[in-house]
């Protein structure tokens, strides 16, 4: 065994690496096409496992953040402004050559009224009276009158009747009220507070020549 040991120490400290003939072989390697070259040994099965979960984990990760994203985001929200409550019209009252309507005048405040008749004629009236009445419900108190008429036309009476506040305009004799539209507003106080108008009407008496109408109705709400 020693002998062996010392011809192999005296064959390896003998020996002289061909430096060039290396080197050769590296660049044949080198240059070699890739097909040519040796496969490199697959990869563990446990690193295969690990590159998968990593891979799933990545998916799961970018995935996720795009669902996050996406339902992040605020769902449409339906319109919270809803279409006002309709309001019924002015109910319209007709009689021959002459209608009529009567509302709450949008003006109107919680404190404070206005009764609005509206008048429309297709012949000239010789004769008019027209008549609102107000009921005398929490706090109603007379604060005034007018018409799109010339006032001095007119013999105006306001009083207390039967419940309610009376508003009477009388057509002065010898005047007329041309054909057209017209309107007579009574004016009142009442408590706070949203009033219902539901109570209060009107009526209108004319004549043209040898013709005589007349139109009656009630207030609708402000529109």
């Amino acid at each position: 065994m020693d002998e062996v040991r010392r011809r192999l120490r005296e064959t390896a400290g003998s020996h002289r690496p061909d430096r060039e003939a290396m080197l050769a072989r590296v660049e044949r390697g080198m240059a070699a096409p890739a097909a040519a070259r040796p496969p490199r040994p697959a990869p563990a099965p446990w690193l295969r496992v690990l590159a998968a979960t990593a891979a799933v984990a990545g998916v799961l990760a970018v995935g996720g953040y795009a669902v996050a994203t996406l339902t992040g985001a605020p769902a449409p929200r339906e319109s919270a402004a809803r279409p006002a409550p309709l309001r019924p019209a002015p109910e319209r009252a007709a009689d021959g050559f002459m209608s009529s309507s009567a509302a709450v005048d949008r003006h109107s405040n919680r404190y404070w009224a206005q009764g609005n008749v509206t008048l429309t004629t297709r012949e000239p009236l010789t004769e008019l009276t027209v008549e609102v009445r107000v009921a005398l419900t929490g706090g109603v108190e007379e604060t005034g009158h007018w018409l799109t008429r010339p006032a001095d036309d007119f013999e105006v009476r306001v009083e207390e009747r039967d419940g309610a506040l009376l508003y009477r305009w009388t057509l002065r004799q010898g005047r007329t009220v041309p054909v057209g539209t017209h309107v007579f507003a009574a004016q009142y106080n009442h408590a706070e507070g949203g009033r219902d108008a539901s109570r209060d009407t009107y009526t209108a008496r004319a004549r043209a020549g040898d013709t005589g109408v007349a139109v009656t109705g009630r207030f609708a709400p402000p529109g």
